[in-house]
């Protein structure tokens, strides 16, 4: 016979204390550090501000076809990966992609990598649409978010 040490029994844990908990997961996650001074001074530099659309007054989901609907199009779906869905509209207007994400740091990381060509980008929460700069003015009023200009900083052209 093996003999099993002792173990209190455990109190159950009420469902307000629950919620709490994860209610304030985010926060604690948000706040947290492991950020390099570079990170976070790019971030200040140029920060992804959530503004309700003029016309619709609301916010764009981050869903590639709900977004090309508000656009106008349907989007052909070309990247639908863990990390993020891409898709590409034809319209008269132009040609122009809708990438959106299922996290918040996948769009950071995203724009970052996306820096090295420059150029002007609409930006949502958890979305971004890249297009021609006559375009985006006209999609900001009806998706919210915004226009932000990124910095080339190589010698690659922009897509």
């Amino acid at each position: 016979m093996t003999l099993q040490p002792h173990r209190p029994a455990r109190r159950p844990v009420s469902r307000l204390r629950k919620s709490a908990a994860v209610a304030l997961l985010p926060l604690a996650v948000a706040c947290g550090g492991g950020e390099g001074e570079d990170t976070a001074d790019r971030r200040r530099a140029a920060p992804t501000a959530v503004t309700a659309a003029p016309e619709a007054g609301v916010v764009a989901p981050a869903k590639v076809e709900v977004i090309a609907g508000l656009t106008g199009c349907t989007a052909e779906i070309r990247i639908d990966a863990d990390e993020l869905r891409e898709g590409v509209c034809r319209t008269e207007q132009g040609e122009y992609r809708i990438t959106t994400f299922p996290e918040e740091r996948f769009k950071v990381i995203w724009l970052d990598s996306a820096a090295i060509y420059g150029g002007e980008y609409l930006v949502g929460t958890q979305w971004v649409v890249s297009a021609k700069p006559e375009l985006l003015a006209g999609f900001r009023s009806r998706l919210g978010g915004t226009v932000q200009e990124l910095r080339g900083t190589g010698s690659a052209t922009a897509p």
